[in-house]
Order: structure tokens, then C-alpha cells, then sequence
């Protein structure tokens, strides 16, 4: 070691980087000390124990880890939970709410077989939900006529479903009875 170096103090530690971080999951509110590097995804696994979300390919391109996030559908392995805070996070655990009864979209998968090995099922199924928000809240997709009116409901045809859908691959080809679930549950 260099003799000038001999003897210096150690640099300081870095500042924290943890944070407490308040998010209200699947209707009730939890509060943690989290991580500032730690993803929503590991946070709903690792530390709420809901194992719904599933971690595909970490990289925002599966859609297996899909939620809801104050009702709009993400991606939760490309989200740091801190920047979450105060948020409304919904997983496939809490589409249903306290009740034993399902979701619509989730009884649809059941109904149509819309699932294989069932990884990507959760994910889809969040992303299901989202779809059929962002459609009724005039939300256009690349696929919507473009007469459609700023702002109306965007009628989901099996084209406009395919195209929302794109985000969330199922390894199995499950895509046609996946389209007939959402086509189901179409207001």
C-alpha cells in the first residue's frame, strides 16, 4: 500500500438509503422501511409474502409481474417501491377483495381455460383489468379507429383486446381463450 495512504481515515458511510414507505396493498395499509434499490415486485414477494406476482424476466418485458398501481396496470419489477409511497397497489390476491367470491375477469380465466402451466395467469389477469379500464376511460390503443371520439369508451373488439394484451407473453399460446376471458367480462 502507498505509504501516504497509511494511516487515513476511512471514508464516511453513505447516507441512508432506506426509507419508510406507507402503501396501501390490496386495500390495507402497510408501512416499511424500504430499500431505495428495492422493486415493487420483491417488496409484494419478499416481504407482504404475495406470491401472485411472478418475476419472468425482470426486465419489463413479460408481463408476469404485472399489478395495479392506483388502478393503471405496471410492470412491478421496473418500480422502486419508494417512489410508490401513498400509492394503491392491487395484486391477482386482492382482485377479489375480503369476499370468497372472484373477480369477473378472474372467474372468466376459470371459465374459459384462459391458463396452462398458469405462470403468466396473474399477470394477465391484472392486466386484463387494467385493459378494460383504459378502454372505458377513453384511453386509445395503436389499433383504435381513430373516428372513435377523444375521450369515449374505445369498444374492445378481439383486435383491441390483442393489441392491450401485447405487453403480457404466455409461454403456452394460451392467447386465444385468454382474448375470449376479456370478451367475457366486456361491459
Amino acid at each position: 500500500m502507498d505509504s501516504q495512504h497509511e494511516g487515513t481515515a476511512h471514508a464516511a458511510p453513505p447516507p441512508t438509503s432506506r426509507s419508510d414507505t406507507t402503501l396501501r396493498v390490496n386495500g390495507k395499509p402497510h408501512t416499511l422501511t424500504v430499500d431505495h434499490r428495492r422493486v415493487l415486485l420483491d417488496l409484494l414477494r419478499e416481504d407482504l409474502g404475495l406470491a401472485g406476482a411472478k418475476k419472468g424476466c425482470d426486465h419489463g418485458q413479460c408481463g408476469a409481474c404485472t399489478v395495479l398501481v392506483d388502478g393503471r396496470r405496471v410492470n412491478s419489477c421496473l418500480l422502486f417501491a419508494v417512489a410508490l409511497d401513498g400509492c394503491e397497489i392491487t395484486t391477482v390476491e386482492g382482485l377479489a377483495g375480503d369476499g370468497e367470491e372472484l373477480h369477473p375477469v378472474q372467474r372468466a380465466f376459470l371459465d374459459r381455460d384462459a391458463f396452462q402451466c398458469g405462470y403468466c395467469t396473474p399477470g394477465q389477469i391484472c392486466s386484463a383489468v387494467g385493459v378494460l379500464a383504459e378502454a372505458a376511460a377513453g384511453h386509445p390503443s395503436r389499433v383504435t379507429d381513430p373516428r372513435t371520439p377523444s375521450g369515449a369508451p374505445v369498444p374492445l373488439g378481439r383486435e383491441e383486446i390483442r393489441e392491450r394484451m401485447s405487453g403480457n407473453l404466455c409461454r403456452c399460446g394460451a392467447y386465444p381463450r385468454i382474448a375470449e376471458a376479456v370478451e367475457d367480462v366486456i361491459p
